[in-house]
């Protein structure tokens, strides 16, 4: 799934706030990194542990008489 920009701000921002309420990293980190370094690391390999679900659109559309 592609993810918009939106999308993507969302996820690691909720994935920044559990690695600094002392969540463990899911990948090895790198020497002196921060949350969101770990948190964009974990995204590029595709081990997040947070899903999108998307509503579909509902188009309205008018009825022809």
């Amino acid at each position: 799934m592609n993810l918009n920009k939106y999308e993507i701000a969302r996820i690691l921002g909720a994935r920044v706030l559990q690695l600094v309420a002392g969540a463990p990293p899911l990948i090895e980190i790198p020497p002196n990194p921060t949350a969101i370094m770990i948190a964009e690391l974990e995204l590029k390999s595709g081990v997040m542990p947070l899903v999108v679900i998307r509503e579909e659109k509902k188009l309205a559309i008018p009825a022809v008489a």
